[in-house]
């Protein structure tokens, strides 16, 4: 598929371009394989992006649509973006707060499975995406910094300590000598799906919602923790890998419930 080729000679992740993929077919399905694409009809399909879907998803998709008019020779069709007031707090409420992760780790480890443990703590304590764990190498663990190749930049992750001492007992506890830190038996990168179902599985002997237990929860517990402490964005942007600090910005919001409290203390009403 001419798509497909296009997304990976611009060095597209391979999730990514299933996801586009996946995206452009939804469009044909929608539109009909061999009918003329116009104006009129994808701002038809936006509205029914916009009917069918969450808007985050719908924008999702519209940016798959418009990297397809890119590669096809039709970019002047290009679809704008669903605009939305901002209201970050409202989607906070799934925040996971230290304890929780505490508990989270020591179920996990308690039920035997000590690789997850350690790829949350991981995550946790780095603020890595979980597509980066595969940049963890037992090579590198001497130097505690570790050279990430993400959405087409490099940049630099350095391990604290801790977590540095505790990756080097499990690699020699495992006999890992070289190579992915985080591996399946085959010694392929482990999938991101079976690091999801196991963290759910244990998430009620933990006492945890179970819809704040997912992998890049554990990247946003590092923001608002790392923010907290420095009051630092553009570090944290450096850090996370960001190029806007605007999506930094959401990772380090309390939440909801700062939001009640700061309406509560105004004091408009009288008694």
């Amino acid at each position: 598929m001419k798509f497909k080729n296009y997304l990976q000679e611009r060095e597209n992740a391979p999730a990514t371009i299933e996801k586009y993929v996946r995206d452009i077919h939804t469009l044909m399905q929608y539109i009909g394989e061999n009918q003329l694409v116009d104006k009129d009809k994808l701002l038809k399909y936006k509205q029914w992006l916009m009917d069918n879907y969450a808007v985050s998803s719908a924008n999702s998709m519209l940016a798959s649509l418009n990297q397809f008019l890119t590669c096809v020779g039709k970019g002047i069709f290009r679809i704008r973006r669903i605009k939305v007031q901002r209201c970050d707090a409202l989607h906070m409420n799934k925040n996971l707060d230290k304890k929780e992760f505490q508990k989270l780790v020591k179920t996990v480890r308690g039920d035997g499975k000590e690789q997850t443990a350690m790829i949350m703590e991981t995550i946790c304590a780095t603020g890595i995406r979980v597509s980066e764990l595969k940049y963890f190498r037992v090579e590198n663990l001497k130097s505690g910094m570790i050279r990430v190749w993400n959405k087409g930049k490099y940049r630099m992750v350095l391990i604290p300590e801790k977590l540095r001492k505790k990756l080097l007992i499990y690699a020699g506890k495992h006999k890992i000598r070289s190579g992915i830190i985080f591996r399946t038996r085959s010694g392929r990168e482990k999938n991101r799906s079976n690091i999801w179902k196991e963290m759910k599985r244990v998430a009620e002997d933990a006492g945890v919602k179970l819809e704040k237990v997912f992998p890049h929860n554990l990247r946003h517990l590092f923001a608002r923790t790392f923010y907290k402490l420095t009051k630092d964005l553009i570090n944290l942007a450096d850090i996370l890998g960001h190029s806007s600090i605007e999506v930094t910005r959401i990772y380090t919001t309390d939440g909801i419930q700062e939001w009640k409290r700061n309406l509560n203390r105004m004091q408009l009403l009288d008694d």
